[in-house]
């Protein structure tokens, strides 16, 4: 919903949510621009309805992104700009709170941009980053990519780079982060969240040597001496 204020991010389960994902021409978020949106609504823990439109970008598709997610300038040409697709977006997803994965670094200020762009305003949901939350109460992993957490929990990975796949996959991915964040693994109960912002602590070495730094970096500057 748009808002004079940005939602908050949230480091919980909650059963009503839509989960969405973005493909963009690049990996810039104040540069590149959306070429498809999709979303899952969730009522209760269930599924109960879906958004997916194709996006045109008003620009060339570069030949990388296209490798990535395999979205072509042929396939957008006839699809609507950002303004139309986000607009539909938002009214798909109400005043749900919005789920994705590192949506904190980079969906969500895809949104805030345009919303800002197109309407003066800026989006209020409240949201939650399942990388983030897997960091937390999956420590063990040595990597937290979407298709690394669907492995690790059996989940087919076919099709994914594509919105509508990945939100699909992502929902089932949050679904079990939920039973790992009811009962905490003695591991994850020791890790060290920043108290500004939520996101994990890590040791990183500096000028004086360690100390504990937000993996939000450079988004939040909170550290800690060891």
């Amino acid at each position: 919903m748009l808002s004079k204020k940005t939602g908050k991010k949230l480091n919980t389960y909650v059963p009503d949510y839509v989960v969405f994902d973005l493909e963009t021409t690049g990996v810039s978020c104040s540069s590149d621009a959306v070429v498809e949106i999709s979303a899952i609504k969730v009522i209760g823990g269930e599924v109960v309805d879906e958004f997916t439109t194709l996006v045109n970008p008003g620009r060339p598709i570069p030949y990388y992104a296209s490798e990535v997610n395999g979205i072509t300038d042929d396939m957008v040409k006839d699809s609507p700009f950002f303004e139309e697709a986000l607009s539909d977006f938002l009214e798909f997803a109400g005043d749900a709170v919005l789920v994705g994965h590192n949506i904190h670094t980079f969906d969500m200020k895809f949104l805030y941009r345009d919303a800002e762009r197109f309407w003066g305003e800026t989006i209020g949901n409240d949201y939650i980053d399942t990388l983030q939350v897997a960091r937390m109460y999956l420590p063990q992993l040595s990597h937290y990519k979407l298709v690394d957490l669907a492995e690790y929990y059996k989940i087919s990975t076919v099709g994914a780079h594509r919105a509508l796949n990945d939100c699909r996959m992502n929902q089932i991915v949050f679904e079990h982060l939920a039973k790992e964040m009811a009962n905490p693994s003695e591991d994850a109960k020791a890790v060290k969240k920043c108290p500004k912002c939520g996101n994990v602590l890590r040791k990183r070495n500096g000028r004086y040597g360690e100390f504990w730094g937000c993996m939000s970096y450079p988004g939040c500057t909170y550290t800690r001496n060891i």
